[in-house]
């Protein structure tokens, strides 16, 4: 999606595909100035048993904005990333994020899984990627 398709995120997907309505439901509860942090959206999908997927279709539907990326990527307002290189990065989580690689990209859903496995925080998986140079991708809701 281009910086001049911000807001079109319905666009995104094929048409005739509809939201579920216990998701809507949930989204619209949670949403403030058609905003909603990343955090809270695995918070619904979570809560409804429903797929991160799912639930990033739906917010896209709905024309809502993910923000407060829990990798720090996006959504931080006028500065929009929180993440920073890391000073260093182990010899044991470099080997771990190359290993999970896809197309010379980390998946999103991987780093959390490294993150975890490595008793890190999330953000702290993203600054390695940074210092490695290597990008994360693709996002578990869709958002990139």
């Amino acid at each position: 999606m281009t910086h001049e398709d911000r807001g079109h995120y319905a666009a995104k997907h094929p048409p005739g595909r509809s939201a579920n309505q216990k998701i809507v439901d949930a989204l619209t509860s949670a949403v403030s100035d058609n905003t909603i942090p990343c955090a809270v959206a695995f918070k619904v999908a979570t809560e409804l048993d429903e797929s991160s997927e799912e639930v990033g279709f739906t917010i896209d539907t709905l024309e809502y904005t993910i923000t407060q990326c829990q990798l720090g990527l996006f959504g931080y307002g006028p500065e929009k990333r929180k993440i920073k290189p890391a000073d260093s990065v182990s010899p044991a989580l470099e080997k771990a994020i190359k290993k999970a690689l896809i197309h010379d990209r980390l998946p999103c859903v991987s780093a959390w899984g490294i993150a975890k496995r490595f008793g890190l925080g999330k953000l702290s998986v993203a600054s390695a990627c940074e210092t490695l140079g290597i990008k994360i991708s693709p996002c578990q809701l869709g958002a990139f």
